[in-house]
């Protein structure tokens, strides 16, 4: 039991670890909130993309399925090192300008971008789907309602149909951004000094794994609150429906 609490819970090293910790922690709460709104975003549009009307529209929404069914079946992992290696190499041949290929934006490492980047697109497949059931989720008639006072396609999705869809799926896009917040770790392989990579670095010069115990203990401050505000959510939405 000793030699548990030693290699897990080894309060020294965890209290002189706690400053490079905290700064790798930053980092990631960075990537997370970035992330988390472009997919949001992302998400919304592809969302609004696979339901436009008419059959003009078709290729459009063929397109966004086959873009949405892809992103969900590769593995987040494998599209940040497609990203970051592609973007990289490309630059470097002049396909593509450097401040895309090679971004350093608002003083952040490239590293951190490809990060975004891999997210959004990944994570905004998920969100599009969340919404997508929002939307049908919505009585038909709101849609009806609303054309039938004048206002077009795009003006009653605005206006009517999305604040509704937003409102049924709160929780669940809460639940993806919490699954989002511990896949910022997986970007630790291509160079961002975010938490779990600087725990490791530690784990490697001191052969003791308490510095990635309370990177872990930092990850769970910030997702235990998450899952109960969703826990709250849900139980809002069921005492709504009961009265309903």
């Amino acid at each position: 039991m000793d030699a548990f609490l030693s290699q897990y819970f080894d309060l020294d090293i965890m209290w002189r670890s706690l400053p490079d910790v905290l700064s790798g922690f930053w980092v990631t709460i960075q990537l997370w909130l970035v992330a988390s709104v472009l997919s949001l975003i992302w998400g919304l549009v592809l969302s609004l993309l696979r339901q436009l009307p008419g059959r003009a529209a078709a290729p459009i929404r063929a397109l966004t399925i086959v873009y949405i069914d892809a992103l969900r079946g590769i593995p987040l992992l494998l599209v940040v090192l497609l990203i970051s290696g592609g973007l990289g190499a490309l630059a470097s041949e002049d396909v593509i300008a450097d401040w895309i290929g090679l971004p350093r934006w608002f003083g952040k490492p490239d590293p951190f971008w490809y990060g975004v980047f891999a997210i959004t697109l990944t994570y905004g497949a998920y969100m599009a789907e969340v919404y997508r059931s929002g939307i049908e989720a919505v009585p038909s008639g709101q849609m009806q309602a609303a054309r039938s006072l004048g206002m077009s396609y795009a003006q009653a999705m605005r206006k009517v149909v999305v604040p509704q869809a937003v409102r049924k799926v709160f929780a669940p896009l809460l639940n993806d951004l919490t699954a989002l917040m511990k896949d910022t770790s997986l970007v630790l392989v291509i160079g961002l000094a975010e938490v779990v990579s600087i725990g490791q670095d530690i784990q490697a010069e001191t052969f003791n794994s308490s510095a990635l115990v309370l990177g872990a203990i930092l990850f769970l401050v910030v997702t235990i609150p998450l899952a109960r505000i969703v826990d709250r959510q849900i139980a809002k939405q069921q005492i709504r429906y009961q009265r309903a």
